[in-house]
């Protein structure tokens, strides 16, 4: 292909060139004479010239006969298409309780077909109406004082606030108070902390977990939360949820409470700005009285906002600095 749009154009047919003349094939010029006569034009006549008159009659002619031709056409066209086209049938009202003819057509219903699926009509969906904030009062623990079990000594807090516990936690519960099984608690608490978890070589919060989910039938996490507030409503969230106690770890880490219901303002499983404004608690330390935190309370006692303020305080050990739990308020909490 070239740039030239012409040279896709035919060549046209030229004439094949012949040999050329010679001067004796060449036509001789003919000379006219001097005088030449001319016979007169024909005369005018009126009207024009009748052999144009009759061609142009005949055109007209023709076109009349195709215009009349065209109107003739459609007119029986349209007439064929109505004749050929169905008749809608017209009912006939019936006398009496004769019966139509079987040749009737049936006349169009106006129901569904049985074939068709009735229109279903979706209802709108009912909006969900919004929770009522109000007060709750939660308790686990109809019994307190069945469950309890006081520690033997000063430092067994850990094994007692485990033994109230299992105690607690059911359906399917074995209440063992005894001190026995307080002694079985501690010795596997001990096995079961690290030098990592508690640095005095007591027992540790990991090792109290290990052990709630080593001879009971419900999972344990250690938690720490920024602030009393909120460590309140995650225990009481996880108390409505499972139905089993949470322990808390009191005096700055030093001593264990067992949580088995509390009271807010709304319910903190639907409301999280929910406020807990106190804790029913199974002390271990009852009936002792201490130096400095004073006499511990019955078991199953209410402990109001001023009481958690002045006992729930946040993880500071002597013993050295544990990262992740320093001036953080830790719990024990139930997830299953």
């Amino acid at each position: 292909m070239t740039d030239d749009p012409r040279s896709e154009l035919p060549v046209p047919n030229r004439r094949p060139a012949g040999p050329p003349r010679s001067p004796a094939s060449m036509p001789r010029e003919v000379v006219e004479p001097s005088l030449v006569f001319e016979p007169p034009p024909p005369p005018r006549r009126l009207g024009g010239d009748p052999a144009m008159r009759k061609d142009l009659g005949m055109v007209l002619f023709v076109l009349g006969a195709i215009a009349i031709g065209m109107v003739t056409w459609n007119l029986a066209g349209g007439l064929a298409g109505d004749a050929l086209a169905p008749r809608p049938s017209v009912p006939v009202a019936l006398a009496g309780n004769a019966s139509p003819p079987a040749s009737s057509p049936a006349a169009p219903s106006s129901t569904a077909s049985p074939t068709t699926p009735a229109a279903t009509q979706v209802p709108s969906p009912t909006p969900t109406p919004r929770p009522e904030r109000k007060p709750v009062n939660v308790r686990i623990e109809p019994r307190p004082a069945a469950v309890f079990a006081s520690e033997q000594t000063d430092k067994w807090c850990a094994a007692a606030a485990v033994q109230i516990a299992l105690n607690v936690n059911g359906p399917d519960r074995r209440i063992d108070t005894s001190v026995a099984r307080q002694r079985q608690i501690r010795d596997l608490e001990v096995r079961l902390t690290t030098r990592k978890d508690s640095r005095n070589g007591g027992v540790g919060p990991l090792g109290m977990v290990a052990t709630l989910e080593q001879l009971g039938k419900v999972d344990y996490e250690l938690h720490g939360y920024a602030t009393r507030a909120a460590a309140l409503r995650a225990a009481a969230k996880a108390i409505s949820g499972t139905g089993h106690a949470a322990i808390l770890l009191a005096w700055r880490g030093a001593h264990a409470w067992v949580m088995t219901g509390y009271r807010a303002d709304a319910d903190p499983a639907i409301f999280r700005n929910a406020t807990v404004k106190g804790a029913y608690i199974i002390d271990p330390w009852y009936p002792r009285v201490s130096s400095i935190w004073g006499p511990s309370d019955k078991p199953g006692v209410y402990q109001d906002r001023a009481e958690m303020k002045r006992n729930y305080l946040p993880w500071k050990r002597p013993e050295g600095r544990y990262p992740g739990r320093d001036g953080r308020f830790l719990a024990i909490l139930p997830t299953s």
